[in-house]
């Protein structure tokens, strides 16, 4: 199944560990929330890597080092070595150590995970528009507590003609209080004061996929997130296979309205997807699609769902969702579905 051409979520005869060499895992809404560990991430995590699977840890948060979320991740009980954690903050690094000399100055209007990254590629972290010889700007989220004076200094320089880079353009960033804005949010501030556009380097965008690849040496990849718009679409860029966990930003709503770069290739709960195959969803008798005692249809304008005998309670409610994928999927072919899928989901309780 080509990328282009997915219209259902596909199956696996073996465990996703298994087909699969190394899982390239984002972390806010898939391994923690709010930096407590999601419920089965550890242990799930600790079976995939005991039976020969490599673990990496993909994010687009440039505040934090890498050895900075390996102390956290090893702190929740996933062991983890600096080197497993590729950060947009080195992938923008890298981006800009191709375009500018060795030893350049670059202006950071972020956190200590760029000025690390841009010293790991020979690069010199400063921190005014108006030092000799400036060679490019690069934004990442900082923190809440970014000074609003270093937008200014970085739309002084941007103003001047200085090339400008971002590690990522997510407007939100999740957080322990809900939903804050993140690095995105900032870049159009920026954008506003100097009408340019940067260079971003970070998830969807092919940078950000290159970089975990070199770092990991992936042959068979699995990208596992929980965002549509980041995790599935840089899976969709970088043409290779993706599962989409339930356990952050996405719903079931949102999932059967992706258009075909959103659409992960398998769907599971949680990261225990990782430990299983995953069921076939086949065409059903009559019209619509079948997967485990679910089927789903699309008629009026409406997605319908029906479970066999014996009532939803002993069904797999994600079974459902993969049949109302495909459903939803089939019916709004290179689009986005328009069908009601309200009664559906709330069957589901997805």
């Amino acid at each position: 199944m080509t990328r282009q051409s997915r219209t259902i979520p596909a199956g696996s005869e073996r465990s996703l560990h298994q087909a699969y060499d190394t899982a390239l895992l984002d972390l806010d809404g898939v391994v923690y929330a709010g930096g407590e560990a999601i419920a089965h991430a550890v242990d799930s995590l600790a079976a995939a890597r005991s039976d020969g699977m490599h673990l990496a840890y993909v994010t687009n948060n440039a505040l934090r080092t890498p050895d900075a979320v390996a102390e956290h991740l090893s702190e929740l009980g996933i062991p983890t070595e600096a080197g497993e954690v590729i950060t947009s903050a080195q992938a923008v690094a890298r981006l800009i150590a191709e375009q500018v000399e060795p030893g350049s100055k670059v202006l950071v209007i972020g956190g200590e995970g760029l000025r690390v990254a841009l010293r790991e590629r020979g690069l010199v972290p400063v921190d005014s528009a108006e030092e000799e010889g400036l060679a490019a700007v690069v934004q990442g989220y900082g923190g809440p507590d970014l000074p609003w004076g270093r937008f200014a200094e970085a739309s002084y320089a941007i103003n001047r003609g200085v090339p400008w880079y971002a590690s990522n353009t997510d407007l939100t960033i999740p957080g322990p209080r809900g939903i804050a804005p993140g690095n995105g949010a900032a870049v159009e501030v920026v954008r506003i004061a100097t009408g340019a556009e940067p260079q971003v380097a970070g998830k969807p965008l092919p940078p950000m996929h290159r970089e975990t690849v070199l770092r990991t040496g992936a042959k068979r990849p699995l990208v596992v997130g929980d965002r549509l718009d980041t995790d599935i679409e840089g899976a969709f860029n970088g043409d290779v296979d993706s599962l989409l966990v339930l356990t952050g930003v996405t719903d079931g709503a949102q999932l059967l309205r992706a258009e075909p770069k959103y659409r992960p290739t398998y769907v599971d709960r949680d990261l225990r997807g990782l430990l299983t195959g995953q069921p076939d969803v086949v065409a059903a008798d009559g019209g619509g699609f079948r997967c485990g005692g679910w089927s789903a249809v699309a008629l009026d304008g409406v997605l319908e769902l029906r479970g066999d005998d014996g009532g939803p309670l002993e069904l797999d409610a994600v079974d459902g969702l993969r049949a109302l994928c495909a459903a939803a999927w089939t019916q709004a072919g290179d689009g986005s579905c328009g069908l009601d899928a309200g009664k559906a989901l709330a069957r589901l309780g997805l």
